[in-house]
């Protein structure tokens, strides 16, 4: 079987039962499960979710997005290998962590397959929570401009690039497009304060107030976990953003969670600890090294960088297959840093899809 056959790129195509239609973002795919699927799972099952709660199929795929655009390789390579489990086994890895140190749970409810999370359907705060421990990336390019106000933080002069920060910095942006919210551009993913947040908070989906200090408590308490727990590896937790969502327990009670994946190398940065610690030298164990790989790639680096050329960018990523090296150092970046979080090796599947229509046949009884 060639690389390119192991690799999972296509996800929305499985034979899971549903009646609606199949949500595919970037990396993963969303199978809404029928009403009455839903109900038995609940039962047969034991989840503590409302006894009418949808539930849904959460399948990750290999596919790898950059600069909001997806990217292949040369020789038929349409993903990177190993990603999808590499990217689940530290998102699991983290939420459990999570639990034992009593801070809230996530959306998944549980996990058959490592492409698969089962998983409640949750009403999204629509904030990307972004925490940042260094001054780097988009951050340090606004700086370096002159910029000294992020997300209505001030920010001091005299700070270098990569320079870690007096404290951790809260800098939330949109998550969508939303609509008639005052001071707020009616564009995805633009920066916004904390007083914008206080001023239309069930604009963004908050039941009350209080909760906009209980998600800033959840996010700073994760960032924390996965902090002190990298360091023991002498990996840095450079920034990262985290997702939060209201779901309703089986005795009725409303709740924020996390949503979506936590600390992993597609939402976060990673540093090497040795290497910055002696040489002051950047390595990254996350995303931002592709990003990197991609800038240098290409002549006109500004089409990746420059929102008004979005259908440039979109066009050079369909019409440019890159090096199977370049997607195969992703993949070493990847493994390599998932093996190190949870002290197990990621086994790479010949055929993953196969794998999950036979679980999810057999002892789900979601595929006729």
């Amino acid at each position: 079987m060639s690389l390119a056959q192991k690799v999972l790129a296509v996800n929305n195509d499985l034979p899971i039962r549903t009646n609606q239609p199949v949500h595919s973002g970037k990396v993963r795919s969303v199978y809404w499960l029928t009403e009455e699927d839903s109900k038995r799972l609940i039962q047969e099952r034991g989840y503590n979710v409302a006894a009418d709660a949808p539930l849904a199929i959460m399948v990750i795929s290999d596919r790898i997005s950059a600069f909001d655009a997806i990217w292949h390789g040369e020789d038929g390579l349409n993903g990177v290998p190993g990603k999808g489990a590499a990217l689940n086994a530290i998102s699991n890895h983290w939420f459990k962590l999570f639990r034992e140190n009593g801070l809230a749970d996530s959306h998944i409810l549980e996990i058959p397959h490592p492409f698969v999370w089962i998983v409640q359907k949750a009403r999204p705060v629509m904030i990307e929570a972004i925490a940042r421990q260094y001054i780097t990336g988009s951050m340090w390019r606004a700086y370096a401009k002159g910029e000294r106000e992020f997300c209505g933080i001030r920010i001091p002069d005299g700070l270098q690039k990569d320079q870690k920060l007096d404290e951790l910095l809260i800098t939330p942006s949109t998550k969508g497009i939303l609509k008639g919210i005052p001071g707020v551009p009616e564009a995805d993913d633009v920066n916004i304060t904390r007083q914008n947040i206080e001023d239309s908070y069930q604009a963004f989906n908050f039941r009350n107030k209080e909760d906009i200090d209980l998600y800033e408590k959840l996010l700073k308490e994760g960032f924390d976990v996965i902090s002190s727990e990298l360091e023991k590896l002498d990996q840095m937790f450079v920034d990262t953003k985290f997702e939060f969502g209201y779901v309703t327990d089986k005795d009725g009670n409303e709740k924020l969670i996390y949503m979506d994946e936590v600390g992993t190398p597609d939402s976060s940065r990673i540093w090497d600890g040795k290497a910055f610690r002696e040489e002051g030298k950047v390595v990254e164990n996350s995303k931002e090294g592709f990003r990197q790989f991609l800038l240098n790639h290409f002549e006109d680096s500004d089409i990746l960088l420059n929102k008004d050329r979005m259908d440039e960018r979109q066009a050079l990523a369909r019409d440019n297959a890159l090096p199977v090296d370049a997607l195969m150092d992703v993949s070493r970046t990847y493994i390599g840093i998932a093996e190190k979080i949870t002290g197990k090796k990621i086994e790479l599947s010949d055929n993953p899809k196969a794998e999950i229509i036979k679980i999810l046949k057999d002892e789900f009884k979601l595929v006729d």
